[in-house]
């Protein structure tokens, strides 16, 4: 178990939700940080100003961890993502990969929270 990518991870997704998405990239990701969210290119750059778009256009995000788990130098976060408190939002998985203990690697996998689901055990 290793506690500290754990605290890393979560401390980027943090900033990245409160809108400090720069000082999350300065403190946590590597110069070879690379993700693989479909709908921007894959340097850190591209992504980086995606997320400051957000923040711009979702002030208010709401952004609740429900599980960390590790194994070796990866990290998943199993979390509930609102872009405002009105929002059902949706549950999002954050896979990082860490190298010298940066984020080399990023991956983001959401599912939109239904209005109605036959689920009587939730989401989360």
């Amino acid at each position: 178990m290793n506690n500290a990518l754990k605290e890393k991870a979560v401390s980027f997704l943090q900033l990245v939700a409160s809108g400090d998405v720069r000082e999350a990239y300065k403190r946590y990701s590597s110069p070879d940080f690379r993700h693989h969210n479909p709908f921007f290119q894959g340097d850190a750059d591209s992504l980086m100003l995606a997320m400051e778009e957000n923040a711009v256009t979702n002030p208010d995000k709401v952004f609740e961890v429900k599980q960390v788990i590790d194994e070796g130098d990866m990290v998943a976060v199993h979390s509930h993502v609102k872009q405002n408190k009105a929002d059902p939002g949706g549950a999002v998985v954050h896979i990082f990969r860490f190298h010298n203990d940066l984020i080399v690697e990023f991956w983001d996998v959401g599912q939109a929270i239904p209005e109605n689901s036959p689920n009587e055990n939730g989401m989360f």
